[in-house]
């Protein structure tokens, strides 16, 4: 455990997780995965600042979404795309992160991207940072959310559902759903539990119109999690 930092709310706890995440694993010349959310945006934002204040150079980002795009601009990281290089480290957030660093991720819309980029930088080489609600005993506390395309997205739903799941499509409006960056929906997918992320991710590929779950295992190198009393690495 780092440094007690009780007298921090949960916004400032998250802010230092983030700050540890990019001290302990960013270095300069690096080309960095740019995760998506709350958590990964103020990633973002420390790297910018220590590229302005010339404590970090030649950095270059891998977007996982548009608005982290948009975000990496504004403070100054020039991007790439894969086409181009490979991450060195992504660290990006979770939704949930259960026994041996299995996530699920995606509840902010951007698995499938999250995931490519990730991957793209091989085993262990996604740094997690979070906050301490996120650490569960067992997966599927809360939906899995899956990528489908739009497509036969009722066929699809009908086919996660024989998995044993509650599909449901996320809806942007009361008529309109949510569209991702790459033009699919989403299926939020509430499982009893998931005691084996790596077969549910395996039964899940195996659905045609399925393009990606928001299981991430294998992938994390550790988790910097934001608690009451201050900042832990886990799996170090």
């Amino acid at each position: 455990m780092d440094n007690p930092q009780s007298n921090l709310g949960p916004e400032g706890l998250k802010r230092a997780a983030a700050e540890r995440a990019v001290e302990g694993y960013v270095e300069s010349g690096m080309v960095l995965g740019l995760g998506t959310g709350s958590t990964a945006a103020l990633v973002v934002r420390r790297v910018g600042e220590l590229i302005a204040g010339g404590e970090l150079g030649a950095i270059r980002g891998i977007a996982t979404s548009e608005r982290t795009a948009a975000l990496a601009k504004e403070v100054g990281i020039p991007l790439l795309t894969l086409s181009e290089a490979r991450p060195a480290v992504t660290i990006d957030g979770a939704d949930e992160i259960g026994p041996g660093l299995a996530l699920i991720k995606g509840r902010g819309g951007a698995l499938l991207r999250e995931k490519i980029v990730a991957h793209a930088g091989g085993p262990g080489s996604l740094v997690v940072v979070a906050d301490r609600s996120k650490l569960v005993d067992s997966l599927g506390e809360g939906p899995l959310p899956v990528e489908v395309e739009s497509f036969g997205w009722g066929a699809t739903l009908e086919s996660l559902a024989s998995l044993g799941c509650e599909p449901e499509l996320r809806m942007k409006g009361p008529d309109t759903p949510f569209v991702t960056d790459g033009g699919h929906y989403t299926a939020d997918c509430l499982f009893p539990s998931i005691p084996d992320p790596v077969a549910l991710e395996a039964e899940i590929k195996r659905i045609p119109g399925a393009l990606e779950s928001g299981l991430f295992v294998g992938l994390s190198r550790v988790a910097v999690v934001a608690r009451g009393e201050g900042v832990e690495v886990i799996g170090a």
